[in-house]
């Protein structure tokens, strides 16, 4: 009787206790409701009044254009991203991944992470044309090409990048790799795999295998001197152990016309210089390449070297987009704007320039991911001040320095008050580099992959 009792009275507690929650949960959902509602009721009485975000449109999804995404105040601007990319790349570790230390993942950022309310907000499309009288953009699908289409703005942002510089070299185009983007490390990667597989089979005689493995970087920047020493490193350390047979046969040949790394001081200039010719099976040569072909490279004095991968990294050329406007350009193809990073002879000042397309008339700047990362900053702070030239200032920089990775765990820092190498200079490198990754996801897993190299050795696998 009392078990009974006692039941009972369970019973209605439970069935009190689901009234009075039931009952919360239907004011709760009331009063969200009614704040839906009224906050409608705002945003019309806002739009009506003229108060409504302006379109501010971002072409490009690079260091200028994502410090834009990233900094730019979306309650004032409603914003909307165009690329044929759908990532921001952390270009300053790309080469890592062309052999395996850091895997492509590690360094890139979709961009849909960024803050975007509707998903309508980001297109993957190239845009063709920009009309300035109008105050709209023409796009075409990157994966429907024959999808086309307008959009307005209000606030235009132009960080579209640029191209590797050819100079017209015959053949470069057809049978060079370039090193801008993920795909190309991706192919870059499955060529020098594909080249040590070929060269241990059956019928492949020594000559052939020397072409294989013989790799010829073009252009002595901090991105051919970092491709270099990362095939050091994997000459080194992986080579030796799965291909050991060939290690001997191993040539890297760096073809520069001027000084490499002619950016830095001389004194680290000169001491990557001495690292470099002091490696077995390295090479530099002072010297400009003519012609590419399949299976080798002409330089100008007419010598040819026999490779199986030419690497091409020299200069900047703009691309098709910034040829097409009808704007104020420099001798290299840049956008001109003013000291506030306005397109010079936009009489609307409703379109700025950033990053590797464009340049300051009164102060050129060099083309570097700092320079770039820093513009976009400083247009999202203009923009956020409604464009008060008395708030913000014209656009100052001054440079936090330069770092490049030599190899065998050595570096240079090049910056305005330390001038280190050595171990210690790689050590910045890579604190300076973890600590700049845009979000904990990738400082978590290039660490990761960084212990993963170190105790396991590079990922060798190749894939399509």
């Amino acid at each position: 009787m009392l078990a009974d009792t006692s039941a009972a009275a369970l019973f209605m507690y439970r069935r009190c206790f689901y009234k009075a929650f039931s009952s919360r949960k239907s004011l709760k959902s009331s009063l969200r409701y009614r704040r839906s509602c009224w906050m409608s009721q705002v945003r019309a009485k806002s739009s009506s009044n003229g108060n409504q975000r302006k379109t501010l449109v971002i072409l490009g999804t690079g260091w200028s254009g994502y410090s834009v995404l990233k900094n730019i105040d979306k309650k004032i601007y409603d914003v909307i991203v165009v690329s044929p990319r759908n990532h921001f790349l952390f270009t300053p570790l790309l080469c890592s991944t062309t052999v395996g230390t850091l895997e492509f993942r590690s360094i890139i950022e979709p961009v849909r992470n960024t803050g975007f309310r509707q998903s309508a907000h980001f297109h993957l499309s190239y845009v063709t044309q920009v009309d300035t009288e109008q105050q709209q953009i023409a796009c075409t699908s990157v994966l429907q090409p024959d999808l086309q289409y307008n959009l307005p703005f209000d606030k235009l942002v132009i960080g579209v990048g640029a191209l590797t510089n050819t100079f017209g070299v015959p053949g470069v185009n057809e049978n060079a790799f370039f090193l801008k983007e993920i795909a190309d490390a991706r192919r870059i990667r499955n060529r020098i795999l594909s080249n040590f597989e070929l060269s241990v089979q059956p019928r492949i005689d020594d000559e052939e295998s020397k072409r294989l493995l013989h790799i010829v970087i073009v252009g002595g920047g901090p991105t051919g001197v970092e491709f270099g020493a990362e095939l050091y490193d994997f000459v080194e350390q992986d080579v030796a152990r799965f291909y050991k047979q060939k290690q001997d046969q191993v040539q890297v040949t760096l073809v520069e016309s001027n000084q490499i790394l002619s950016s830095f001081d001389a004194r680290l200039q000169a001491y990557a210089e001495k690292k470099i010719q002091q490696r077995k099976g390295f090479k530099l040569v002072q010297s400009s390449v003519t012609e590419v072909s399949p299976t080798s490279v002409t330089l100008k004095d007419g010598s040819v070297i026999p490779c199986g991968l030419v690497v091409w990294s020299t200069g900047l050329s703009p691309r098709d987009l910034t040829r097409s406007l009808d704007v104020k350009k420099n001798k290299a193809g840049q956008i001109l704007t003013d000291r506030f990073l306005r397109v010079k002879n936009d009489e609307s000042g409703n379109i700025f320039a950033i990053g590797d397309c464009a340049d300051i008339e009164e102060m050129s700047l060099p083309c570097t991911a700092q320079v770039a990362e820093r513009q976009g900053r400083y247009v999202s702070k203009f923009l956020n001040s409604g464009c008060d030239e008395d708030k913000t200032g014209p656009f100052k920089f001054e440079s936090m320095g330069m770092l490049a990775y030599i190899g065998r765990y050595e570096g240079l820092s090049d910056t305005p008050n330390l001038k280190i190498k050595g171990v210690p200079s790689w050590f910045l490198w890579r604190s300076a580099y973890l600590t700049q990754l845009g979000n904990w996801r990738l400082r978590m897993q290039v660490p990761l992959d960084w212990t993963k190299t170190i105790l396991f050795g590079r990922d060798i696998s190749r894939f399509e």
